[in-house]
């Protein structure tokens, strides 16, 4: 198995590696004989990821501690993936200001959190592309997974910072893959609905919330289904559901109340 790893040579990159959907993708990714990078600002919670990546896949895992939230880490994470041959980059690292969604100066610390939100969900990711596309761009081929939230198709009070920074990586998306497809390289948001991890509050799986595994998965088949995918026919469905909800309602009071309310129940649940 450790020879085939070696033999193939490609590296993937995953931002917030440590845990959930970005430990489920350097896994799932693993398992297919990819060397993984994994970054996240925690060294204990890296080091027992990648024990159980390699455990499970037989795969080598290299970790780089690094905080999204700061603004001077990139020279480090460069430094430590240079002369690597990346053929993939998640761009999973994100945070919402609040677990429970709350109107924006109802945040507790806001000055920090908006700091935080605008440089784990937007910088990161422009950041992250400047320093693997080049690379990519030069062997001719590569993909870059830039995941979203499926909320990001609707504007969604009490959700509102976290909603639009999720825009932002759209948008991005969408341009870079029209300015670097004829170079052979993918880049494609994943724009789930549910899904448990620690930032939802591990909510209880369902017909509509999978596991990080789970979701990865299924993800991972509609690769090549165009820029954009919910990962998922469930969460596709979801996205018509709530697309075709008329903005009123979702602008009214008594949504934002109700959202709020079955959010609270979800995570307690």
């Amino acid at each position: 198995m450790k020879e085939s790893h070696s033999h193939l040579g490609w590296h993937e990159v995953v931002t917030g590696g440590s845990d959930g959907i970005g430990r489920a993708y350097a896994q799932e990714l693993s398992k297919h004989g990819m060397n993984v990078v994994i970054i996240s600002r925690n060294q204990g919670k890296l080091d027992r990821a990648a024990r159980k990546i390699e455990l499970t896949t037989g795969g080598e895992v290299k970790t780089i501690a690094a905080d999204f939230s700061k603004d001077d880490i990139y020279g480090h994470i460069k430094e430590n993936i240079e002369g690597l041959d990346i053929g993939i980059l998640v761009n999973n690292v994100g945070i919402l200001p609040n677990q429970i969604p709350c109107k924006l100066l109802e945040t507790a610390d806001l000055e920090e959190r908006i700091h935080a939100v605008i440089n784990c969900n937007v910088k990161a990711m422009v950041k992250m592309c400047r320093i693997v596309l080049p690379g990519m761009q030069e062997k001719g081929r590569g993909v870059i997974l830039n995941v979203s939230s499926g909320i990001a198709k609707i504007p969604c009070p009490i959700y509102t910072l976290y909603a639009a920074s999720k825009v932002f990586g759209e948008r991005f998306s969408q341009g870079l893959q029209a300015e670097y497809k004829s170079k052979g390289i993918i880049i494609q948001t994943v724009a789930p609905f549910g899904v448990s991890t620690s930032m939802t509050g591990y909510q209880n799986p369902d017909m509509v919330t999978f596991t990080a595994e789970e979701f990865v998965r299924s993800s991972l088949k509609y690769l090549k289904a165009g820029d954009q995918t919910c990962g998922s026919i469930t969460h596709t469905i979801l996205g018509w559901i709530v697309q075709a909800i008329p903005i009123w309602v979702l602008q009214s009071e008594a949504f934002q109340h109700h959202f709020k309310e079955y959010v609270k129940e979800r995570i307690k649940g």
